[in-house]
């Protein structure tokens, strides 16, 4: 729990969407708020391009969180930003994508309000929206789908909530789109066709989307994880299953 801090002085802090990594998708108002900023707390999936934009004399501190190696843990984050906004009137919290979509932009800014922080927050373009878009796969369509669902393939640990209801999903949307879930892809998978996805459903995985090393593999549920063996595909990606992936072939040439 953060205590309340008693100050007449405090700065701010902005939780910033940095976009998925393409720089010219980042908004003016977030790149302005790098430009300006006294102190950037940042992520590891923020792209060095964006990270140029930080200007010169800011205080740059790393707070990224790969899987396996957390470079700091999440309550240290918090506990830097409040100390930061004692001191420092403009303080960035520069989160990949959007902060509020899978990025627990929430969680810290309960922790700042709770605290007795100044927060506010500068959206960024999701992932699951310009990923796709980058590599050819329209998430809506009318002649495909009409319906997308968002969900994160790495839960919490020790999550008071239950599980992810795959099969649920399965039977309620047309197009999937899954965040961080590589490593559970096979689980994924199987529970999908539980719930009546066939073998032959079409899925994409999408490593790097909207930067120049962007790589991706086109397959069905079936061959999928023997193509991630083959290719040695590593996170992090977003995977996008459903009909719409057919439309790559005609709308990328």
């Amino acid at each position: 729990m953060t205590q309340n801090i008693n100050s007449t002085c405090l700065g701010k802090v902005y939780l910033v969407g940095a976009g998925p990594g393409d720089p010219g998708l980042m908004t003016l108002k977030g790149k302005t708020l790098l430009e300006h900023a006294d102190v950037v707390v940042y992520d590891a999936l923020v792209s060095s391009p964006i990270l140029d934009m930080i200007g010169n004399n800011a205080i740059k501190i790393d707070a990224g969180k790969r899987r396996g190696r957390h470079s700091k843990m999440q309550a240290e984050t918090t506990q830097i930003l409040i100390e930061k906004a004692q001191h420092y009137p403009v303080v960035v919290r520069l989160k990949g994508g959007d902060p509020f979509v899978f990025g627990r932009g929430g969680e810290e800014m309960e922790d700042l309000i709770q605290a007795g922080i100044p927060v506010e927050v500068v959206p960024g373009i999701t992932a699951g929206v310009a990923v796709p878009a980058y590599a050819g796969i329209p998430i809506t369509h009318r002649g495909y789908s009409s319906s997308v669902t968002f969900v994160t393939g790495h839960e919490a640990v020790g999550k008071y909530r239950p599980q992810i209801n795959w099969q649920a999903i399965a039977q309620g949307s047309q197009t999937i789109v899954i965040y961080m879930g590589v490593h559970n892809l096979s689980n994924i998978i199987t529970q999908l066709q539980l719930g009546g996805l066939t073998p032959e459903t079409p899925i994409a995985l999408v490593r790097w989307g909207t930067c120049p090393d962007q790589e991706q593999l086109i397959g069905t549920l079936e061959t999928i994880m023997q193509q991630v063996e083959q290719e040695q595909f590593q996170a992090p990606a977003i995977a996008i299953i459903g009909n719409v992936v057919n439309l790559r072939e005609y709308l990328t040439g």
